[in-house]
């Protein structure tokens, strides 16, 4: 069983020491809020205590650089629930590079991956295709290479949860339904 202690401890012990950042189980909304005259370090807050929004709220820092992650937000307009289909292909084109990144996340910790279309109240696009999009930025990082912090992140989580280290190509399994058709 994931519990998010664990999740909060590697993170602290990975990131604390040289990014004064923490991960903070909050009640609400998820929000990055930097370090302030009221708070000497930067928070992660991610909501209702669920592990994989955690892993969702973390994959957002580690793709900010360092100028974002002096902003409230990493400096971005969040468009809530509700979104039309034109501003969800927006929303779901800037989702696919964190996503990817919390999907190696969660191969590293055994978890399982969902990706996160959200907008429920709002016009539905292509659920697979987003997820194909997401699937192919993975393969591609797997190719590339992840960033330092990432690489940092994945290998404790893989080590804590003896899962394989380095991440490669066919540790993801995910195929989509071949009979749909992903144009949008």
């Amino acid at each position: 069983m994931h519990q998010v202690d664990e999740l909060i401890a590697i993170f602290e012990r990975t990131f604390f020491k040289r990014y004064r950042t923490r991960l903070v189980l909050g009640t609400d909304e998820p929000i990055y809020l930097p370090a302030n005259d009221e708070c000497s370090y930067h928070r992660i807050v991610f909501a209702h205590g669920f592990y994989a929004s955690a892993l969702h709220e973390i994959a957002h820092w580690l793709v900010a650089g360092e100028q974002r992650r002096l902003l409230e937000d990493y400096g971005y307009w969040y468009c809530p629930d509700g979104r039309s289909k034109e501003q969800q292909h927006e929303f779901e084109s800037v989702e696919v590079h964190p996503q990817a990144i919390e999907w190696a996340l969660c191969l590293s910790a055994g978890f399982d991956f969902n990706v996160s279309a959200d907008n429920l109240g709002g016009e539905q696009t292509c659920r697979f295709s987003f997820q194909q999009r997401v699937h192919d930025k993975l393969q591609s990082l797997i190719a590339t290479g992840f960033n330092e912090r990432t690489q940092l992140l994945m290998r404790a989580l893989a080590e804590h949860y003896q899962q394989p280290y380095p991440l490669e190509a066919h540790h993801v399994t995910w195929r989509p339904p071949e009979e749909l058709d992903y144009a949008v």
